[in-house]
This record gives structure tokens, sequence and C-alpha cells, in this order.
């Protein structure tokens, strides 16, 4: 088979993480027999630098023909760089905020999965973790807060800001049904997050949800206050499946979660629409401090890409292929230095990558 890729490099160790994720691919393509064509398309940081903003209707347009996008991340330092000295409308996340709106890509899936290989860097207590714990974000992804009207202006005197946090039944529906969708596939429980004792936003959630779940008679669910979630995740992560949320709050659990698994350099995500096509990146920032060490973590971009193989592609052998390949990587003994830990080999970014290449069969 042939697939085209739009490549986002962007930022920071982005380079270096999307090279190790791209010579996976080419592993994966070799031994399975398929092609791979990449197009690289700029956005973020080095866009600004290039064109003048973080992103430009031609990446849109690059993106729009692709048939999945992989990226790597975006941003830099906010205090010291000079991208953070622009508008907000011209820094680089808004370039992120942009082609998540124009791609329509309205569902985050982020994986939260503890390997037994890792359980040692895990912050809580064995007894608590158990066998481990396997989890799904599903994160609404275009509206809510981040999108919503807002402005800044002195009101009798007083400088006051405002942002408008929106959601209509039908945004809401279709995330729902990706949210019941993938728990069916799994161990078919959903736990939808909410604030529906404050806002109205919450209590119109909540009110579609119960909607959408009477058509999955098959999958359980509960509701969950977003500040009791925030609680349970450290308190008891095992009890979590599916975690179906909106924007903001989405955005702060899955940073939560991603602690709880030992190291956000192992979380990848996906960022879906209505059809297969999708943005699969890395849960982490750009880490400009270590960029070009060579000792990134690139596990959460190769398993991004696993993603891209499985959602947009429907190759799952090829996606099963790279998650065991890092399941015998780490069960072999290295790691990078995010990682590492007594006992271990540590090894650098791209040293990983070929690593996880060398295991697929």
């Amino acid at each position: 088979m042939e697939y085209r890729i739009g490549v986002i490099s962007g930022d920071g160790i982005g380079p270096e993480i999307v090279r190790e994720a791209k010579k996976v691919l080419d592993k994966v393509a070799t031994v399975y027999g398929h092609q791979f064509h990449y197009e690289e398309i700029l956005m973020g940081g080095v866009s600004i630098d290039a064109c003048g903003v973080p992103l430009t209707q031609e990446a849109i347009d690059s993106a729009k023909a692709s048939d999945a996008v992989l990226m790597g991340s975006i941003g830099g330092d906010t205090t010291t760089s000079h991208w953070y000295q622009l508008p907000p409308n011209l820094r680089p996340e808004a370039g992120l905020l942009q082609i998540r709106k124009e791609l329509n890509l309205f569902a985050n899936v982020r994986p939260a999965y503890l390997y037994e290989e890792l359980k040692g860097a895990c912050p809580i207590k064995d007894e608590l973790i158990g066998d481990g714990f396997d989890m799904v974000i599903m994160r609404e992804l275009t509206g809510g807060l981040y999108f919503g009207a807002r402005e800044t202006k002195e009101i009798d005197g007083v400088m006051t800001a405002k942002d408008s946090l929106t959601y209509n039944e039908n945004e809401i529906r279709r995330i729902a049904i990706k949210g019941f969708d993938i728990a069916r596939k799994r161990r078919k429980k959903v736990t939808s997050v909410d604030k529906a004792n404050v806002l109205d936003s919450s209590r119109l959630w909540r009110k579609v949800v119960e909607e959408v779940a009477k058509e999955y008679p098959d999958v359980s669910y509960e509701h969950m206050l977003v500040d009791n979630c925030a609680m349970q995740l450290v308190k008891d992560p095992c009890q979590f499946d599916v975690i179906l949320t909106e924007n903001m709050f989405g955005d702060i659990l899955s940073d939560e979660a991603s602690m709880v698994t030992g190291s956000i350099g192992m979380l990848s995500s996906a960022s879906l629409n209505d059809t297969k096509f999708g943005l699969y990146e890395p849960s982490h920032g750009s880490a400009p401090d270590i960029a070009g060490k060579d000792v990134a973590n690139p596990i959460a971009t190769i398993l991004s890409a696993a993603m891209m193989l499985r959602f947009s592609f429907d190759l799952d052998q090829e996606a099963d292929a790279i998650e065991t390949a890092v399941k015998t990587v780490l069960k072999d003994g290295y790691r990078t230095i995010d990682i590492y830990s007594e006992g271990t080999r540590q090894t650098s970014c791209s040293q990983m990558g070929d690593l996880i290449c060398e295991r697929i069969k």
C-alpha cells in the first residue's frame, strides 16, 4: 500500500523525535511492503521565522492533501523566545489551534498506559497501581473555552478579561459517539467528566452524553465531576477505561494522567475528524532546553506513528509490530534519560529509534 504523510517536525526537539518515528515507519514499510511518502509542512516557530505566521494557507492545503499528518512539537521557551513577544494570534500555539479547526480535528485520543518495566517511575504506591492501568482520555478539541469569544478591555477604570465557554449539542454528541465507540472496543466503560454542579455547558454535556449512552447498552457509563476525577487519577487510576471530557478539562487531566505513567515522553496522541484522517503527535512539548542534544525520548512520537497506522490506514498488524517492539526494547532494559533508572542502559534519542527498528520483524 502507498500513503502520503504530511510531516510537521516543528520546533525544539520536534525534528529529532520525528526523525526517529520516520525511521521506524520506513522499517515497517520495508518489512510489510508499503510505501510512505513524506511531505514537510511548516508550522509553529519555524513557520513564523520563515513566513511571518505560525501557519500558512499553503501548509493547511498540504495537510488536507495528505492521508494523515505526523507532528513533532511546536513552540519554545515562553520567557526567552522572540516568538512570545508577538501578539497571541501570531505565536506558535496559534498555528496548532488553527490547524485543528481547519482540519475539523474535534476528537483527541490520548492513551495512558503503565508499562510493567516503568512501574518504578510511577509516583503512585505499588498497592494502588496493582497490575498497572490502561486508560484513554477522549478530549473534545475544537470547542469550549479555547475557541470561545474573548476580550480584554478597561471597564470603569479596571482592566477586565473575558473568555467564553460555549458548546452546542452537536459538538458534544459527536465526541461522545467517538468515546463510546472506543470504549466498545476496549473494556466497555465510559467516565464522562464535567462540572455540572456549576456550569450550564456541563449540564448540557451531561444531558447529551446520557442520550448517546442509550445507543450503547453494552457500554457502562458514569458521570464524574472534574475535581473528583483529578483526585481519582492519583488515588485509583485503575478504575478508568475511557475518560470522556471537554477541551480544557481534557487538557489538564491528560497531562495529569501522563505523569502517573512515569514520563510524559511515553504518551502518544491522535486528533481525529469524522473521516479516517488524523493528526498524530506526542503529548509532550518542544523541550527547548534539550533540543539538539540527542537525548529526547522519541517513544511517544513512535507510538503516535503506530496510532496513525491503526486509525488512519487500518494497518493493525503493523501498528502491533511497533508497539511490541517498544515493549521489547523496554524489557531489554534500554532507557532514554527521562526514564533511566539504576540497572538499566541509557540510550540516546537516535539509538532508541535504532533499537526499536531492530525489533520490528
